[in-house]
């Protein structure tokens, strides 16, 4: 990429993007974020205890959401990446 082209689409040449989460990582939802954000007042207030427990596996990841594949027999989430975290 050139430093001309960088600079139209308004990206520093020396400027990395640092991605936080990555395909196949298990992670878990951090509790506090997700019942603080506008999801957890649209979505059922009765969550199962497992999705803050961890671990589940990124499976895919588009724009700001990933989907998350538990270790149960439940179907596959999208969960906002700002409500993840690393399980450890």
């Amino acid at each position: 990429m050139s430093e001309q082209t960088a600079n139209r689409e308004g990206v520093k040449p020396s400027q990395k993007v640092i991605k936080k989460l990555r395909k196949g990582d298990l992670v878990k939802v951090e509790r506090n974020k997700y019942l603080n954000s506008l999801e957890s007042k649209a979505s059922d207030e009765n969550l199962p205890e497992y999705i803050f427990q961890g671990p589940g596996e990124i499976l895919l990841i588009k724009d700001d959401y990933c989907q998350i594949r538990w270790r149960r027999p439940v179907p596959d989430v999208w969960i906002s990446s700002d409500h993840l975290i690393l399980y450890k």
